[in-house]
C-alpha cells in the first residue's frame, strides 16, 4: 500500500509518500498561499501531492489514499475556523475538493492531531498511551492521544491547545479572541506584536534580519537569528511565548494526567533544546503532582511529522 500525507501549515505545505513499511519514499514542499480563497490553497495542495508522487517514482494509479492535515476544526472532511490559512475560516469540504482533483479517497484531520499520531507511533511519544503534542509555529496547535487512540472530541475540536485562554483580557489572538496561548506563542501573533512595536516608535532588528535572509515574513529562523543578535524586544517576545506554552501545558497535564508532552513545530524546532528546557522549567511550578510525573520531550520527526501522520491515518479510508 502507498499513501500520501499532506501537512498544511501557515507557511509551507509539506507532502510525503509512505510505503508499506511506513518509510518515506517521496517528498515535496510548496509555499502556502498568503492571499486568495481556499480554492487557491487546494490547488497548491494537489500540486504538492503530484510532486511527491513523482519524487517517489510512482504513478497516481499506485496511490491508495491521501491524508490531509490542516489547521482548524475538522468535522467529516470539512474544515473551518483556521485563522492562519486564507479562506479556511469559513467551513468548506476540503476532503471532497481534494478527492475530486486527485481521484483518490481522502482523510482530513487536524494537522497537529496528525503530528501526534506520527510521534506516538514512531517518534518521541512512542510507548506512551496518554500524550499531548504541542506544535508552535505560525500558530499553536495541539493533538491528543488518550488510551493509545486519537482523541478528536465530540465535535472535532479537541486539541485546540493554542486557544486555551491563559490571560483574561490579554493580547488579541489571530482568532479574534483575547488571551489565548497562540496570542503569545504563535509566530503570526508575535510578528503582529513586532509591527505594533515598530509603529509605536520601538526598535527591533527582526525585519532587518528578515530582509537580509530574503524572506517575505519573519520565519522561525528569522526570530532565532534576531534573538542570537541580542534583540531585546525579540527576547521579550520569546519570554512571553515560553510563559504561555508553560501555562497551557501545565493546565492540560493537570486536567488529563498525561504521561508525556511532545513539543515541536517550526519555532520550537528552530530554537532547540534550550527553548524546550526553559518551557519545562517554567511549567514545573504550575503542575499539581509534586514531584512531577510527566515528561516534556522534543518532537523527533521534524517537519515531516504531520505529513507522516496524515498518510498513516489515510489508510482508514483506503
Amino acid at each position: 500500500m502507498h499513501t500520501v500525507g499532506v501537512d498544511l501549515g501557515g507557511t509551507n505545505i509539506g507532502t510525503v509518500v509512505l510505503d508499506d513499511d511506513d518509510e518515506v519514499i517521496g517528498y515535496a514542499k510548496r509555499k502556502t498561499p498568503t492571499r486568495g480563497d481556499h480554492n487557491r490553497v487546494v490547488d497548491v495542495i494537489v500540486g504538492g501531492v503530484h510532486d511527491a508522487i513523482d519524487d517517489a517514482g510512482l504513478s497516481v494509479k499506485k496511490i491508495d489514499a491521501v491524508g490531509v492535515g490542516t489547521p482548524g476544526v475538522v468535522v467529516d472532511g470539512t474544515v473551518g475556523d483556521a485563522s492562519n490559512v486564507p479562506g479556511f475560516q469559513v467551513r468548506f469540504s476540503l476532503g471532497d475538493l481534494v478527492s475530486d482533483l486527485v481521484d483518490k479517497p481522502v482523510r482530513v484531520v487536524n494537522d497537529v492531531t496528525a503530528g501526534a499520531v506520527a510521534e506516538h507511533r514512531s517518534g518521541a511519544g512512542r510507548g506512551w498511551n496518554q500524550v499531548l503534542c504541542v506544535f508552535a509555529g505560525t500558530g499553536v496547535g495541539g493533538g491528543l492521544i488518550l488510551d493509545g487512540r486519537v482523541f478528536e472530541g465530540a465535535h472535532g475540536g479537541a486539541g485546540e491547545f493554542g486557544h486555551q485562554v491563559i490571560r483574561q483580557g490579554g493580547a488579541v489572538c489571530p482568532c479574534g479572541r483575547r488571551g489565548c496561548v497562540e496570542a503569545y506563542a504563535g509566530r503570526q501573533a508575535m510578528t503582529l506584536a513586532a509591527e505594533r512595536h515598530i509603529a509605536s516608535g520601538g526598535s527591533t532588528v527582526l525585519f532587518d534580519v528578515m530582509k537580509k535572509k530574503g524572506k517575505s515574513r519573519p520565519t522561525s529562523g528569522v526570530f532565532s537569528d534576531a534573538l542570537d543578535l541580542g534583540d531585546v524586544f525579540v527576547a521579550d517576545l520569546i519570554d512571553d511565548c515560553i510563559s504561555a506554552l508553560a501555562a497551557g501545558i501545565a493546565t492540560s497535564v493537570n486536567l488529563l494526567d498525561l504521561e508525556g508532552v511532545v513539543l515541536g513545530g517550526g519555532l520550537a524546532d528552530k530554537l532547540g533544546k534550550p527553548f524546550r528546557a526553559r518551557v519545562e522549567a517554567a511549567m514545573q511550578p504550575h503542575l499539581f503532582f509534586s514531584p512531577p510525573k510527566v515528561e516534556l520531550v522534543s518532537a523527533a520527526l521534524g517537519d515531516n511529522g504531520g505529513a507522516i501522520g496524515a498518510a498513516l491515518l489515510s489508510r482508514e479510508v483506503a
